[in-house]
């Protein structure tokens, strides 16, 4: 295990290009509404001599000055004029269609082309006409003679569309496609497209739903097999049953993906023109909102001087704010974007204090300050601590202002809670380090899925994006499921994605860990056994997003989900958030970046 032990208490600011850049300027400081503190980056003689790990972390490669200067023509009103214009015609196509299932066809491609924000009456009108009309499907219950007319094909998209916009559709519309052994019947095996979708289609279940179970497993066994046996003339089809293999739709998250989909559909013989247009003129429009909001979040950030004080911490600005892209995706919502992001970064900071630089008393002296949140207090602790807390303090009065001054509620006692339970959580970690406890898997997971910071995130994205605050909401809001069942996902899918790095940097042993000492299982087993954790995991989730008692709004639902979503996104490739994986860095550049054009 190879770790770097610092004999300073702040690390010197490294040397690379444009990081330089940003911190060559004179130091900035927080907004004048702000609680000011001077933080000195000389060293105390009492802190010379303490030891300390570092991550080897690398530093931000992105270009902040350029990403300051750049300047989008989509702002335009020629474009959004364009784009009504064809939103128009794509809203008459979908009304003159009159076979159903081309009608569900064109409904996965725009949303999976980012589009479906648009379409959202359209969308429902249509499948709740499908929905009552339907010759196998009523009242949840088949009607067997009715459906053994229909295939495969057709059937898993409208269930797979159906129960996506929060229509009770029973599994047993399948049983027409099973044998009289209660198997899948083998001729379907000729069926590829049908076979796609019944795999797509089975991420829709619940818990206790064991024909989708089989489904799943029948045509994942069968399409992987094509793949291998060459068996696919279709490049089109190969590319996404690939890419579904990887990550399923419903797993996906749509606005992040939409640039991989709209060249896809490029391609495509039966290629709307004007579906592509507008699909690529409203990401473009869409592209130039998110740069205007990283602008003012990389602002903020520099004003925050965290980066610049505190070397020793991870510079993830523009990660951060993708994950804020994943998480909110309505466009309307900026504010809740932006909070995400911002909240994202500085829980970033704070973990890295806690699993890698502070030392415990100073970790118990910290988590006790945010235990009380008692200002004066604060003068126990190191500087680049004192820093740390009044960036956070500052973080907090500055939402929970806005949300005071537009809705007349002070937010301030739950946001400080969120914060308190996660350093909580932390502090549990660090202690279990410091002694060389190693926990069990049940015990870890019932910390490990508040330390991976979600609550936290998703209490931002909740004050920023609804518009309405109930008491029942507020009142249910951090003990409810659909908090939990989303963290444990993004906990799993880091813990896949992080956890040999972690570790190998002196970190408490994480899920797979765990796993492995609890049953003596190799690491192979271990990770088979996190990936079935985070499918059942999925089928809790998959009933909590449709509940129809849930106290909270749709968009706040899609916010947890898509937090769960991101973090199996951000983490399938490895660290894609700590570490800047290549592919998830690849697609960044092209979501926030990259214009989408038309050859």
């Amino acid at each position: 295990m190879f770790i770097s032990i610092l004999q300073m208490a702040i690390p010197s600011i490294p040397a690379y290009n444009h990081l330089h850049k940003l911190h060559s300027s004179k130091s900035s400081k927080l907004s004048s509404s702000c609680l000011r503190l001077r933080c000195s980056s000389q060293l105390n003689a009492d802190q010379l001599q303490i030891q300390r790990r570092s991550g080897n972390y690398s530093p931000s490669r992105w270009d902040v000055d350029y990403i300051q200067s750049l300047q989008s023509d989509y702002k335009e009103d020629r474009h959004v004029r364009r784009a009504s214009e064809l939103i128009m015609q794509v809203k008459k196509m979908l009304e003159k269609e009159t076979d159903p299932t081309r009608q569900l066809e064109l409904i996965d491609e725009l949303q999976r082309l980012g589009l479906s924000e648009h379409f959202h009456n359209e969308f429902k009108e249509i499948l709740n006409s499908g929905h009552l009309e339907n010759k196998y499907y009523k009242n949840g219950e088949i009607i067997t003679q009715e459906a053994g007319k229909k295939n495969l094909y057709s059937t898993a998209l409208a269930f797979r569309l159906l129960r996506q916009h929060g229509f009770q559709v029973a599994q047993e519309v399948f049983e027409c496609f099973k044998n009289e052994e209660g198997e899948f019947k083998a001729s379907l095996r000729d069926d590829t497209r049908g076979l796609l979708q019944l795999y797509e289609a089975s991420f829709m279940l619940t818990e206790g739903e064991n024909t989708l179970d089989i489904a799943r497993e029948f045509a994942t066994k069968i399409l992987q097999e094509k793949l291998v046996n060459d068996e696919i003339d279709d490049n089109n089809l190969i590319t996404w049953i690939r890419h579904s293999l990887e990550i399923p739709i419903h797993w996906s998250v749509e606005r992040v993906n939409t640039s991989v989909w709209i060249d896809a559909y490029k391609r495509r013989d039966d290629m709307n023109p004007i579906v592509l247009e507008l699909a690529i003129l409203d990401s473009n429009i869409v592209q130039q909102l998110y740069q205007e909001e990283l602008k003012q979040d990389l602002q903020w950030w520099r004003n925050t001087s965290l980066a610049e004080k505190l070397p020793f911490v991870r510079d993830r600005l523009v990660e951060c704010y993708f994950w804020g892209v994943g998480v909110v995706q309505p466009r309307q919502h900026g504010i809740a974007r932006m909070a995400v992001d911002r909240s994202i970064a500085l829980i970033t900071v704070i973990d890295d204090i806690y699993d890698v630089y502070g030392t415990l008393e100073e970790l118990e002296k910290f988590t006790d300050v945010i235990r009380r949140w008692d200002m004066s207090s604060m003068e126990q602790l190191p500087s680049y601590m004192q820093l740390c807390f009044l960036a956070l303090n500052n973080f907090i009065n500055d939402t929970a202002y806005d949300v005071l001054k537009e809705q007349g509620i002070n937010i301030i006692p739950y946001l400080r809670k969120s914060w308190r339970d996660l350093l909580e959580a932390y502090l549990v970690e660090a202690k279990w380090y410091h002694s060389g406890y190693k926990p069990n898997l049940k015990e870890y997971l019932d910390n490990a899925w508040m330390s991976v910071g979600n609550p936290v995130v998703l209490s931002h994205a909740f004050f920023g994006g609804t518009t309405s605050l109930t008491k029942e909401a507020l009142d249910s809001f951090y003990g409810h499921d659909l908090l939990r069942w989303s963290s444990m996902i993004l906990r799993l899918a880091d813990d896949l994605g992080t956890s040999v790095d972690e570790v190998s940097r002196g970190d408490v042993p994480k899920s797979i860990q765990c796993y492995m000492n609890d049953n003596n299982a190799s690491e192979a087993e271990a990770r088979e056994h996190v990936k079935w954790l985070i499918g059942e995991t999925w089928k809790k989730m998959n009933k909590e997003r449709v509940a129809t008692d849930s106290p909270f709004c749709q968009d706040f639902i899609e916010c947890a989900v898509d937090l769960g979503r991101m973090g199996q996104y951000m983490y399938h490739y490895g660290d894609g958030h700590g570490m800047q994986h290549s592919i998830v860095h690849q697609q960044m550049v092209a979501s926030l970046f990259h214009p989408c054009v038309y050859g």
